[in-house]
């Protein structure tokens, strides 16, 4: 994939020991590890792309949960390998703190990025399916952390225009146009890219970095991430994916609870309350 080059000079060092790098890059390693434990599970339940990847049918249905899962896993290794190589290189941001980034903004925009690049690419397949009647996109599936590390790869852009990406060991280019290279270039050598997916990292991390989506700080990322993790798991129950013992939501007819409606009354509406409720209340 792609490895950011000159992005710190002085502070950012090659050859250093892997333990050092890992300690410079607490966030990223951390990440990376998720990533390669979730696909070791993957492979030693043989789960699938229909088992955790993200597409506009699935989303539809109820499992919504699949945005988070989506980003976390890969199938390939070969996936997991470009992914995380690149995230590893893009990892520098966390040293960058003397510049507003640094490892707390790396965690905050990375719940971001992960939510909303997966709501965006659920978007656009909604705009193609209805706007455009491309039923194909109703079952495309997505897996893979790239929309992550692509909009990484356009913050640094921003923030470090004059850097340089090394693609691969041998060719250099400048990062600012990196995030739209980088696309091309992955839609080229494999095909079954998601190129909406890239695109959707793309234009949110084009939105964090121009300050569109900004004021993230440990409050904001802690009640996102308290409702992120409400939205998965009722998600999980209520689309029968997962049963949770201790979680039961039921329908029920409770005769305290007042209920409100509308009742016309000529060419005007009269309000009216009842002591019975005119349907089922759900209640966990």
């Amino acid at each position: 994939m792609c490895a950011p080059k000159g992005v710190l000079k002085g502070n950012f060092q090659m050859g250093k020991p892997l333990f050092y790098e890992i300690l410079e890059k607490p966030a990223t390693s951390g990440i990376i590890g998720i990533c390669c434990a979730i696909w070791f599970y993957i492979q030693k339940k043989n789960i699938g792309y229909s088992h955790v990847g993200l597409s506009y049918e699935t989303a539809m249905e109820g499992h919504h949960w699949r945005i988070i899962t989506s980003a976390f896993s890969h199938i390939s290794v070969i996936h997991l390998v470009f992914n995380m190589s690149a995230l590893w290189s893009l990892g520098v941001l966390e040293q960058l703190g003397h510049m507003g980034l640094g490892v707390a903004y790396y965690l905050h925009y990375t719940l971001v990025l992960v939510i909303l690049s997966g709501i965006l690419v659920l978007g656009m397949y909604h705009l193609l399916i209805q706007k455009f009647k491309l039923e194909y996109f109703r079952r495309v599936t997505a897996v893979g952390y790239s929309c992550v590390v692509f909009g990484w790869m356009t913050i640094l852009s921003m923030k470090q225009p004059s850097s340089k990406l090394e693609l691969f060991g041998f060719l250099s280019l400048p990062i600012s146009f990196a995030p739209f290279e980088s696309l091309i270039f992955t839609s080229i050598i494999v095909p079954q890219a998601s190129f909406l997916g890239h695109l959707s990292g793309i234009i949110v991390g084009y939105a964090i970095a121009w300050g569109l989506i900004h004021g993230m700080n440990n409050f904001w990322a802690l009640s996102m991430l308290g409702w992120v993790v409400l939205v998965f798991i009722f998600s999980l129950k209520k689309s029968n994916t997962y049963d949770f013992d201790f979680l039961e939501i039921e329908s029920v007819t409770d005769p305290s609870l007042p209920s409100v409606r509308f009742l016309s009354a000529g060419n005007g509406r009269t309000l009216q309350m009842n002591a019975l409720p005119t349907g089922d209340v759900e209640i966990v």
